[in-house]
């Protein structure tokens, strides 16, 4: 039996299955912890699970050190493949805010993505040129929407800046305007930057409403936070490419041929 349960423990800890000498210290140290040689004319059954290995950005290549497999980041963020070249994820409260900037800026790219599409779909004209056409609608001056936009948009960052370091200090009632819905706008999953909630999650999508309680489905936002990111990320590739085709003069449906 000793010899049986030996031989499956070094084959679980092996590097195939642990993908990493990181996991493979993990596995190895839970197993010493947890197994034990049995005493004479005892039985023990030992049940061990294998570490599930961290998904690499370049799942074909082995070694590379934190080049390949940053030992800082452990797989467990939505869409972590282990990308990090810069080390800009070293400290855990910079990661943290880095997540947080890629959800913001990846989600301004989603929004800005379909309107450019939609945008020169109905109109004809190119995104990097609407501002300027006669027939744009414009019932403010640049002057007067420029100062609403960094008014409005300096009132929501800094209200998102200090909820991120206090966190749901920002649902208190005298922080909003609508100091009547001010429970519409607290965060209903208690993660940072998924509020969810009746406002922030008004199809239900990751929960759903019981006796007037907005009651998160955490299976359902774990995978629909993977997804966003993903798109999020995507989304941010296609503008940086519309940046370079607008420099050329081109926009994303002429270079379809559309």
């Amino acid at each position: 039996m000793a010899a049986t349960s030996g031989a499956v423990l070094n084959g679980l800890g092996s590097w195939f299955l642990c993908g990493g000498q990181r996991s493979q210290a993990l596995l190895g140290a839970s197993i010493g912890a947890r197994v034990a040689t049995p005493a004479a004319g005892t039985r023990k059954l030992v049940v061990v699970a294998a570490v599930q290995a961290k998904k690499s950005w370049i799942p074909g290549v082995r070694g590379g050190g934190n080049f390949i497999d940053p030992e800082w980041l452990d797989g467990s963020l939505p869409g972590d493949y282990g990308f990090d070249p810069l080390g800009l994820g070293k400290d855990p409260a910079f990661l943290k805010w880095y997540r947080e900037a890629e959800l913001i800026h990846g989600r301004w790219a989603m929004a800005a993505v379909v309107g450019i599409f939609v945008g020169q779909a109905w109109s004809g004209i190119p995104w990097f040129e609407a501002g300027a056409d006669p027939g744009a609608v414009a019932p403010f001056s640049f002057g007067s929407l420029l100062g609403t936009q960094l008014l409005l948009m300096g009132w929501v960052e800094s209200k998102r800046w200090v909820d991120f370091f206090n966190p749901e200090s920002q649902s208190l009632e005298w922080a909003t305007p609508w100091s009547r819905t001010a429970e519409n706008f607290a965060n209903a999953t208690g993660q940072q930057g998924y509020p969810g909630g009746k406002f922030f999650d008004p199809l239900g999508l990751a929960g759903t409403i019981q006796n007037g309680v907005y009651v998160p489905d955490y299976d359902k936002l774990e995978r629909l936070k993977l997804a966003e990111i993903k798109h999020a990320r995507i989304a941010m590739l296609a503008m940086l490419i519309f940046y370079f085709e607008a420099g050329q003069g081109k926009t994303p449906l002429g270079a379809l041929g559309l």
